[in-house]
């Protein structure tokens, strides 16, 4: 049924509205028609870790934290192939205590988080659709890549360790490859996030990172109601800090497991449930999440 099958073609994950390099995202390189935006609203909440500010290399952390999202998308046309544009708003409540290099710190701070920019484009296997030719489409090999920029306008404070924006840039090129058997599908990316320095760091310091690199795979079944589930095993390794010229032994080795379940409520409206868990952590980034998002879609000839 092609509205069943556009409902589960594109919904942003919502904990990649906070994650700056760890976010999990299966069915980022799906077909849709063009023209069809996405508004998506969604919460959660995270247990652990800091999720959305990797160069922390916290331990002892015992952090909770309310989670809350706007994002907006438009399926394009670039050369012939469908592509996508995003924008997400992040906004987090968190409270807490961790200890940093020796340092135990509190922190109970509300405020958003930095924004994020994305273009993905599909090279091969997607091709540009209108709603009627999307009916035919039948999901086979899909080879794609995507370009994300964060931008450092979030809540920051140079006097507190802890904060929800990261004061400095990041962009995060990817590449990935999708391939469907019938209701199944198997999905592996790479990914390199690249971090600006933040000038700014808590006691006047320059904080650097290294890229952090990931790697994941989905395995995603398709129901024929429209539902899909999707199981994620994600590893990120790399992001080793220096302050001031002082390199720091923080290497980050991190492995995680994500299940995500779309359910289509009718033509324009689904709802996904994304949980997430850290099965090997090396330095700090562990952490435990689950949110639920609202996605309403439009335009496209709908």
């Amino acid at each position: 049924m092609p509205s069943s099958r556009l409902l589960s073609s594109l919904v942003l994950t919502l904990l990649a509205g906070f994650a700056q390099a760890q976010e999990i995202e299966p069915r980022a390189y799906s077909n849709a028609p063009i023209g069809v935006n996405f508004l998506i609203v969604g919460g959660g909440y995270s247990e652990g870790g800091i999720s959305f500010d990797s160069a922390l290399p916290l331990t002892n952390a015992k952090i909770k934290t309310d989670l809350g999202l706007l994002a907006y998308a438009r399926v394009l046309e670039i050369g012939g192939q469908a592509a996508k544009f995003d924008f997400i708003l992040p906004y987090a409540s968190l409270n807490g205590t961790a200890d940093y290099r020796g340092e135990s710190v509190t922190r109970d701070v509300s405020g958003f988080g930095d924004p994020k920019l994305r273009l993905s484009m599909n090279f091969y296997g997607a091709p540009a659709l209108t709603l009627e030719q999307f009916a035919g489409y039948r999901h086979d090999l899909v080879i794609g890549g995507s370009l994300q920029i964060s931008l450092p306008t979030g809540q920051y404070d140079r006097d507190r360790l802890v904060n929800i924006g990261a004061n400095r840039w990041y962009i995060k090129p990817e590449l990935g490859i999708s391939k469907g058997w019938g209701p199944w599908t198997l999905e592996l990316s790479g990914s390199a996030t690249l971090f600006g320095d933040n000038n700014d760091f808590y006691g006047g310091k320059r904080r650097e990172q290294d890229p952090i690199y990931g790697a994941q795979a989905h395995v995603v079944y398709a129901f024929r109601s429209g539902v899909w589930l999707a199981m994620t095993a994600a590893h990120f390794v790399g992001g080793r800090t220096t302050l001031d010229d002082v390199r720091g032994n923080d290497l980050q080795q991190n492995s995680r497991f994500a299940a995500t379940l779309a359910v289509p409520i009718d033509r324009r409206n689904s709802i996904k449930v994304h949980a997430s868990t850290g099965v090997y952590t090396r330095t700090g980034t562990d952490f435990d999440t689950i949110s639920i998002a609202w996605q309403h879609r439009w335009g496209g000839g709908l």
